[in-house]
């Protein structure tokens, strides 16, 4: 499972910062990395969400498996305890992960109830404890998503308090999400879309801080958004559901538009590049509606695309189902465009 170190320097690294895919639990596997990856192959990928209790003591190594083509592609992590943490790090870095993040963001109960997540807004020096603990046990870049604030905190205070604190042990890269959340009274749902959007804080730290790398995360639909954020001196905008639900809108353009380099990506030319994929990931014993489900919004808004989700929705989790069945329903995006 483990491959060399990656070769990618900090600096290519916080370049391909410019845009990235924000993790998302049961979304961002391997399979959608893959995908994204043929789509953008500048733009940053990150794992869904991995806890360093499940690295350590529950042995989970295969949740660190991934593809080489998908670089560069970074690894999530959650936790709270800088002894453990530095052990989940060591364990991604010898994965050939080529950045680890610690989640300060997720307000999911189950987070709370392990002291990580967003409830660490509260807690900035213990934030600064674990990232000096996972820097001083890998070479890869430590790095941090966070919220603007929890619960009643005034982010105005509470953010720059932590930014400074965290990057006192010489993190230097922050995404943030530019929303509080919510630890009660609100689902995980909830807290992505009801407190309000405050992107005007997250530009006001990049003035506070000039020398951090700071991304804005939280309700960014589209890659003219994204590009106005930058435009603004921000250095980099992480995309979550937009970038997954319509991959080809956000991915396709995003290297000429954003990194200036490359060309526009063509989605069916990415299906006919995934079938030799979903032909080895059947042979290894996986289902078609694995990878399949990450490619259900591929031609959203094009001619074809309902007949093309309808297919892969009602026909891959068959048995029988084969890489014969996305050529049919990429026939009918075809037919119709």
């Amino acid at each position: 499972m483990y491959r060399h170190m990656t070769e990618l320097t900090a600096d290519k690294i916080s370049h391909a910062a410019r845009l990235s895919v924000a993790p998302m639990m049961d979304w961002t596997d391997r399979h959608c990395r893959y995908l994204h990856r043929l789509l953008s192959r500048e733009t940053l990928l990150y794992t869904e969400m991995v806890t360093s209790p499940a690295l350590v003591r529950g042995g989970a190594l295969h949740l660190l498996a991934f593809n080489p083509e998908e670089h560069p592609v970074a690894l999530q992590l959650g936790g709270s305890d800088p002894t453990e943490l530095a052990q989940a790090a060591k364990l991604g870095a010898e994965a050939g992960y080529d950045e680890i993040n610690l989640n300060v963001g997720c307000p999911s109960d189950r987070v709370q109830s392990g002291t990580f997540g967003a409830v660490l807004m509260k807690s900035p020096d213990l934030v600064a404890d674990c990232i000096k603990a996972m820097q001083d046990a890998v070479d890869v870049e430590i790095t941090v998503k966070c919220r603007i604030g929890v619960d009643d905190q005034t982010p105005e205070i509470v953010l720059p308090d932590f930014l400074t604190k965290v990057s006192a042990v010489g993190c230097n890269r922050f995404t943030i999400h530019a929303r509080k959340a919510w630890l009660q009274g609100l689902s995980p749902k909830e807290n992505r879309d009801i407190p309000p959007l405050d992107y005007d804080l997250v530009r006001r730290m990049k003035q506070e801080f000039p020398d951090l790398h700071l991304s804005v995360n939280g309700g960014i639909a589209s890659l003219s958004q994204a590009k106005a954020f930058l435009a603004d001196g921000l250095d980099g905008v992480m995309i979550g559901r937009a970038a997954y639900h319509q991959p080809a809108d956000i991915l396709c353009a995003a290297d000429p538009e954003i990194f200036g380099t490359g060309s526009f990506s063509d989605p069916v030319q990415v299906v006919l590049q995934m079938l030799p994929y979903i032909e080895a990931h059947l042979r290894d014993g996986g289902k078609l509606s694995q990878v399949t489900r990450h490619m259900l919004g591929l031609f959203a808004g094009r001619p074809g695309a309902r007949q093309w989700r309808r297919i892969l929705s009602e026909r891959a989790h068959r048995p029988d189902a084969g890489p014969e069945l996305v050529e049919d329903a990429l026939a009918q995006v075809q037919c119709d465009a």
